[in-house]
């Protein structure tokens, strides 16, 4: 299952400060849809994502019915981002 989309880059202080974009409410509920076949646990879904020209795995973290893709402080750097830009993401769930 591949999903692309837009969005802004924002900033959660959470216990462990990161950045992260959300996908979009219609795709995450299409991956809710059969999260219970990829998750590996807590809800988590791995996938294979891709900003620009930056590639990596990472998991997708489920917060109030979205999902939320981590942006590593690497991909931030090799792709000059920033908090509140505007990014497309392309990502596949990892089987």
């Amino acid at each position: 299952m591949v999903f692309e989309f837009s969005n802004e880059i924002f900033y959660w202080r959470g216990p462990a400060p990161f950045f992260f974009v959300r996908m979009p409410e219609e795709q995450s509920q299409d991956l809710q849809a059969i999260s219970n076949l990829v998750t590996y646990g807590w809800g988590v879904i791995p996938v294979d994502v891709q900003i620009g020209k930056t590639k990596w795995y990472t998991a997708l973290f489920p917060k109030d019915g979205r999902y939320l893709v981590p942006l590593k402080a690497d991909v931030r750097k090799a792709e000059h981002l920033e908090e509140g830009e505007l990014v497309n993401v392309w990502l596949k769930v990892r089987e």
